[in-house]
Formats: C-alpha cells, structure tokens, sequence
C-alpha cells in the first residue's frame, strides 16, 4: 500500500477526534503513517477546535 494522502491525515485526524475510527484506517495508519505527521495534525485541528469554542462563547456573551 501507498502512504496516506494529506485527505486521508484528515480524515483519520477527525475521526479518531470524535472517537468513530475504524480498525482497518487504525491499524493502516500505524503501519504506513508518519507518527510525526499525525502528531502535528491533530495539534493543528485541537487548536482550531479550541479556537472555535472560545470565538462561539465570545460572540454569544457579548
């Protein structure tokens, strides 16, 4: 198999954030990923979540 396309880094960092990853993008993830690549990844997406979260409260409070 190929390594994983920039796509399939999203998809597998958003799934795994809700908790709905399957086994088989699991265990390809682990064998044909980079650890580092998905590391910086899911920082990426954790401080946009966050980011989100404090901009949603803000514009409701005012």
């Amino acid at each position: 198999m190929t390594k994983p396309s920039g796509i399939d880094i999203i998809k597998s960092v958003l799934s795994a954030f809700i908790g709905v990853q399957s086994k088989a993008n699991r265990e390809r993830d682990f064998t044909e990923g980079s650890l580092k690549t998905y590391i910086i990844a899911g920082i990426v997406f954790t401080v946009l979540f966050i980011g989100t979260l404090i901009f949603v409260v803000s514009a409701v409070l005012g």
